[in-house]
């Protein structure tokens, strides 16, 4: 039986490991999960089921699938940005990190700053929001967090910052990054998906040409249908890390 305390506040809630629901009745909910950009001052997030860990050198939180979360979309241009980092304009902790006794980072940042990060790619964080907008954004660290997983299945456009990746019966949203790399089968990054002779294909027909997020972005209009892909992903963050084109379309 859990404590009665796991029952009394969306904070309380997740530190108990269960998912805070998206309004609480004071109107201001609080969610868990990989934030990304949704266009300029809006984030989305689909929350996830938080639990506190807290271990020797270690505070963070471990983050599962929640049933029946539905992604949010919010402005977070007057938000509180808390990171973990000592410095805002930091990419990395460089070993110090910045956090408050529940686990999440209290250096105190814009959403300017917020936005640089969210360029960068997914970014776990606590949203306290109401009303769609976004009043608190806070950095922590993700315990257990999965490496990279490799798949060959199909690639279909959902809109310029989602693909829904098919493999047998799993289909799974990823969203590329702007270290994403792609390589590319065609003689130009700037060719239509499989355009012409696969000039840059090694025995296995796998793409040998790098190219950017935004020449796979390019490239994913000009097909209406899935194609044939490799890829890298990170599960969890939902990070779409590396994508081959093959030659030989499904």
């Amino acid at each position: 039986m859990r404590p009665l305390a796991c029952a009394t506040t969306a904070a309380a809630l997740a530190l108990c490991g269960i998912a805070a629901p998206a309004e609480a009745t004071t109107g201001v909910g609080a969610v868990y999960g990989y934030a990304w950009s949704d266009g300029q001052g809006r984030l989305r997030i689909a929350p996830k089921s938080a639990s506190f860990v807290k271990r020797k050198g270690f505070l963070g939180y471990r983050l599962k699938a929640a049933a029946g979360a539905k992604e949010l979309r919010l402005d977070y241009s007057r938000a509180a940005y808390g990171r973990i980092t000592v410095a805002c304009d930091l990419k990395e902790t460089e070993g110090r990190v910045a956090l408050d006794r529940k686990g999440l980072g209290r250096t105190r940042c814009s959403p300017r700053d917020l936005a640089t990060e969210l360029g960068r790619g997914p970014v776990p964080v606590r949203v306290e929001h109401h009303g769609g907008r976004a009043v608190r954004v806070n950095e922590f660290v993700v315990a257990d967090r999965p490496g990279q997983r490799s798949a060959r299945g199909t690639i279909r456009r959902i809109d310029d910052t989602t693909v829904e990746f098919a493999s047998g019966d799993k289909k799974i949203k990823l969203r590329p990054t702007y270290a994403t790399g792609f390589y590319r089968t065609t003689a130009r990054c700037t060719s239509g998906w499989l355009a012409g002779r696969p000039v840059n294909a090694d025995k296995d027909g796998l793409g040998t040409k790098p190219c950017t997020p935004s020449h796979l972005t390019k490239a994913l209009k000009t097909v209406r249908h899935p194609v044939l892909g490799e890829i890298e992903y990170t599960p969890g963050a939902g990070s779409l890390d590396q994508v081959w084109e093959v030659f030989g379309d499904a």
